[in-house]
């Protein structure tokens, strides 16, 4: 396919590209093949764009092309057809200053210094003549941190930018709605059935053709008013975040206020003290910050954020930072909530990235272009339709033959695509969408929000659910149980908090009352809620206006300290489990250090002498109960007060600790999540834990949820990068009980080369690991994945890109995944899971498929039902429709034996009357209350279903062709179409149809036999497809769809 290359165009998704040359030649026979065609060459094109391409064009490499095809690397290997616009840019006469202190300079190897400059043009990709390779746009603004002081960029730069870059708006079309419907009405069903009714008007079945473009046009409604409605919801949210004021500062111009639709990669934004939304991805180089990230994370807790450290660093900011790098940067949609200037001047930040490139552009491109769902029912349903036209081509050779042998010419092609056409339905995608829609509004009733209608029928064939751990199974805040005090390398009597007595003063106190990152906004404690939690049961208080002095409050206990300023703060890092902050006691010189984190990793800290020696023991006696643990620790500073804090290194002081103690929080679990829990079990409904919190803890709160019974047996995998000759390996420890904890522990070591796993039942043992491990598994022992998968149940310290590669793994596998969050860090999981379920009401919450505004998961198994419910629905719809149209199909070939056909309002009858009502009312049968330990069919080309449709196909054969024989045979039988006539028989408004005028009360015995046998199959179908329990209520429930179909017979006979 000529020279192919591999571009990323977000970070989740990798496309390879193929060059392509036109050839006039062959877009010559191109458009010759349109006329010819009369389009349909055309419409083909538009459906298949890689055959477009392909026929008008020959491969070639990347340089020459002046077409790119591009093609997923997932399963679905979709295709994208791009035209290239080459610019010459030494004919541009554009030079470009020589300006040693530009940044934009020194970045000389930038992808945008042989960008492709064009206003009128939206560039994306540059193609790199020095590498012969295509590069993404945009300048690597701040490649050093050294440079990003010196990042000013005079208006040259700025315009030769934003030529490139684009303006800084996220701009989601609202999408008009003729382009909607044009591109709803090009779908290949719809065209197929403005052929069929082209048709049916043509040989005068007015009505019936009105009555189905009717039900076509709501249907094709009812789409594009949904697809308007979420454009415009999308288009709103971004909207407002496209036109912010901000200041910013340049070399030619100083600081200004401008719109930040201006900004540019490398300008430098002044931050002010005001709440105000952050507009573009910047880092942060002076001064600090608190902000509120709940729109990409789901939870609206203050986050605080700090310069740059290492500016003169000649590595890159990224690689220096590591994996804290995010604790330094300002992500576009996040707010300001505060601001903390240094004596160096104004909170400043260098843009880094604008418009799609940033965080929330991120956000906006996976909703607009989600990773499509292979779901085998909608394939398998267009397979279906295309055996049904396969079908409706033998009809068309069998009317050919029969009309040349009784010579009537004239007729043939109409009466031959009309017996063609009669067996795909045209009611076939209204009538599949009916299922979905009644179950989306019984989801709203139930609280439960879809914006992806489709991923309804999905649910339905869920076989594992993911769980997030806090908030989403345990309850959201955290409890404090007690404090155990260490003194002496001794831990001391458990404090209780239960008890009511305010905690008496001491350092433990203080690491409480001073270690955390709360700030006082609208004169309200706001934070995370494990610090509010923590600094409540102190009794002390903030001092208002300020978030960096606290006071003993008014229940304090006799505290011998007026206050304690917190000067500086170490934020907490998940990559470093620890922070600290520097204080100081009022009116005293002493300055102090308080440590809050990891257990395990505030020991390290700290002297081993101050650390008890039955540290370990404790701490596991608390972490398999459940309980979460955190350590205090603390270290008097001897420091002069000419000492700039801000320049203190926390490597520098974060050593030589004492251990103070262990804080132990609890988190319950929800009273809802037991119950759940087990009715999904009861159902053969895998369910998984995938938690950022520690892995006993998840172990133990899996446990107690009934996720892992109690007879059960834990395996613990650990994995280990390789290091020298020693290659990677993975440990297995058997964990113990609670009640036996002074077992010992049964190690197995599987080298890198070993490919098995130790034995075990299926149903009696579960694994569980962390993310390091997990990383480790898919880096180094990618075939032991799914194995480890399969009995996986507790997947702890799991960062938010983790997740999303699990829950993929998963679908691997063949499981149809749902995941479940409270919108904390689970937006990636929510997207990639077939169901992702949000438990939060924050603007993250628009990425996930549904929302729950009861914050429990109590959804999963309501979502569950009906799902299951609608599918039902779907498949039986589906068999329902295509019998009735395998029945209309044989009773219309049996009369064109005859060269007759049914009359139109017979047509009509069966199709709007029985059909219609039918498919409006079969799917309003609610889901069976109890899931059924198995799932409904989900593929349509399935030896059980083809099996029901060929025997009812049989039989309604049977049927038709005996009651056409037999009507010949009764006495009364006169042929009401002579052979010598070869007259073709004409509908009339009797609703029957006739061959000549003959003066008789029956005008077609064939027909009149037919029709009620027809009708009554239809009728019959209609029942024999309502299925009930065990996944939907019995049809009596459906009270409509009941006295509908009883009223059938009375009606027609």
């Amino acid at each position: 396919m000529g020279d192919c290359q591999k571009c990323r165009p977000s970070i989740k998704q990798t496309n390879e590209i193929f060059g392509y040359k036109t050839q006039g030649c062959r877009k010559a026979m191109c458009i010759a093949g349109y006329i010819f065609s009369c389009g349909a060459l055309l419409l083909l094109f538009y459906w298949k764009p890689a055959w477009d391409v392909w026929a008008n064009c020959i491969p070639c490499n990347l340089q020459e092309a002046d077409v790119i095809l591009l093609r997923t690397t997932d399963e679905f290997q979709k295709y994208t057809r791009k035209k290239v616009t080459w610019i010459d840019l030494s004919k541009l006469n554009l030079s470009v200053r020589d300006t040693s202190d530009s940044l934009f300079i020194a970045d000389k190897d930038s992808v945008i210094n042989r960008a492709i400059m064009k206003p009128e043009l939206k560039v994306s990709h540059g193609w790199m003549n020095t590498r012969s390779e295509l590069k993404k746009l945009g300048p690597s603004i701040g490649a050093y941190a050294k440079e990003l002081c010196f990042s000013d960029i005079n208006q040259f730069m700025i315009s030769y930018r934003r030529l490139v870059c684009g303006p800084n708006a996220i701009e989601v079309e609202i999408r008009p709605i003729w382009k909607l419907l044009f591109k709803e009405i090009l779908n290949p069903f719809y065209v197929f059935q403005t052929f069929t009714l082209t048709l049916w008007l043509s040989q005068g079945y007015v009505e019936y053709s009105v009555a189905i473009i009717i039900l076509s046009v709501i249907s094709i409604g009812l789409t594009v008013y949904d697809l308007r409605q979420q454009s415009v919801k999308l288009h709103d949210l971004v909207e407002e975040h496209n036109k912010v004021q901000v200041t910013a500062c340049t070399k030619d111009e100083g600081c200004k206020k401008l719109e930040s639709h201006y900004l540019v990669p490398g300008d430098i934004l002044v931050l002010e003290g005001k709440k105000h939304s952050l507009p573009c991805d910047a880092i942060l180089i002076d001064g600090g910050c608190i902000v509120d990230e709940g729109m990409l994370t789901g939870e609206s807790i203050p986050v605080t954020k700090t310069p740059l450290p290492h500016m003169e660093n000649t590595k890159s900011w990224k690689t220096h930072s590591a994996e804290d790098y995010r604790r330094h940067v300002l992500f576009c949609g996040t707010e300001v909530i505060q601001t903390k200037p240094t004596g160096k001047g104004p909170v400043r930040a260098v843009v880094l990235q604008t418009g799609f490139n940033t965080a929330k552009g991120d956000l906006v491109r996976s909703i607009l272009y989600p990773k499509p769902m292979n779901f085998k029912l909608y394939r398998d349903a267009f397979k279906f339709i295309i055996i049904l036209t396969l079908i409706g081509v033998l009809g068309l050779i069998y009317t050919v033959c029969v009309y040349v042998q009784h010579k009537v010419i004239a007729e043939t092609v109409a009466m031959a695509l009309l017996l063609f056409t009669v067996s795909v339905p045209p009611a076939i995608p209204a009538a599949l969408t009916t299922g979905i829609v009644y179950a989306q509004k019984r989801l709203k009733n139930k609280k439960i929000f879809c914006i992806s209608p489709q991923r309804i029928n999905i649910c339905g064939q869920i076989n594992l659910v993911c769980f997030d751990k806090t908030g989403t199974l345990t309850e959201d805040g955290l409890d404090l149980w007690g404090l155990i005090p260490s003194e002496g390398s001794r831990f001391q009597n458990v404090y209780s908090f239960a008890s009511g007595t305010p905690l008496p003063w001491g350092l433990p106190c203080g690491a409480m009352a001073s270690c955390h990152s709360l700030i006082v906004l609208d004169e309200k404690i706001q934070g995370d809620p494990l610090d509010r939690k923590m600094f409540e049961c102190t009794c002390w208080a903030a001092v208002p206006d300020t978030s960096v002095i606290v006071k003993p409050g008014p229940n304090t206990r006799n505290a011998p300290v007026d206050g304690i300023a917190i000067l500086h703060q170490f934020p907490f890092s998940s990559g470093l489990q620890r922070m600290s902050v520097i204080t100081q006691q009022l009116g005293k010189d002493q300055y102090d250090l308080y440590m809050k984190g990891a257990p395990e990793m505030v020991t390290s800290f700290c002297r081993p002498e101050t650390v008890p020696i039955d540290f370990v023991k404790e701490l596991k006696v608390y972490t398999t109960q459940g309980f979460r643990v955190i350590a205090l620790a603390h270290r008097a500073l001897n420091m002069g007060k000419d000492v700039e804090l801000d320049n203190l290194e926390r490597e520098e002081v974060e050593s030589d600790l004492t251990f103070l103690g262990l804080l132990i929080m609890e988190n319950r679990l929800k009273a809802e999540t037991k119950p759940v829990l087990e009715e999904l079990s009861t159902a053969r409904i895998r369910s998984v834990m995938i938690t950022g919190d520690n892995l006993q803890t998840a172990v133990t709160v899996a446990k107690n949820s009934g996720m892992i019974s109690k007879t059960s047996k834990v395996i613990l995998i650990e994995a280990s990068e390789p290091e020298g000759p020693t290659p990677a390996s993975i440990t297995w420890q058997l964990m113990e009980d609670s009640k036996q904890m002074a077992a010992g522990i049964t190690d197995t070591c599987v080298n890198i080369e070993e490919r098995t796993i130790p034995e075990r039942e299926s149903n009696n043992y579960h694994f569980a690991l962390n993310g390091k491990s997990y990383q480790i598994i898919v880096k180094h022992f990618k075939s032991l994945l799914p194995k480890i998968l399969v009995n996986g149940t507790v997947f702890a310290r799991m960062s938010p890109g983790q997740k999303s590669s699990l829950i993929e793994e998963f679908q691997k596998l063949n499981y149809y995944v749902g995941m479940c969050g409270d919108g904390a860090n689970d937006c990636g999981a929510l997207k990639m899971a077939h169901a992702g379920i949000s438990l939060s009401e924050q603007e993250a919450s628009v990425a996930s498929p549904f929302t729950s505004q009861v914050p429990n998961i109590e959804c999963v198994p309501e979502l569950i039902r009906e799902g299951r419910a609608a599918l039902v629905a779907s498949f039986a719809v589906f068999k329902y429709l295509t019998l009735y149209g395998l029945t209309q199909f044989i009773g219309t070939a049996l009369l064109y034996w005859q060269l007759q056909i049914f009359g139109n309002y017979q047509y009509l009858m069966q199709d709007v009357v029985i059909t219609l009502l039918v498919c409006l009312t079969m799917s309003l049968t609610q889901a069976y209350p109890k899931l059924a330990p198995y799932r409904p069919p989900g593929q349509l080309i399935s030896p059980p279903l083809l099996l029901s449709v060929i025997l009812h196909t049989g039989i309604t054969a049977i049927m038709l062709v005996c009651g056409f024989l037999l009507v010949k045979q009764q006495p009364w039988y006169s042929e009401m179409c002579p052979p010598a006539t070869h007259s073709l028989t004409i509908p009339n408004r009797n609703g029957t149809a006739n061959a000549t005028d003959i003066p008789s009360s029956v005008l077609s015995y064939e027909d009149t036999t037919l029709w009620p046998l027809t009708t009554i199959n239809c009728i019959i179908l209609a029942f024999v497809f309502s299925k009930g329990k065990p996944f939907r209520k019995p049809i009596y429930t459906n009270c409509k769809y009941s006295c509908i179909n009883m009223c059938f017979p009375g009606i027609y006979f």
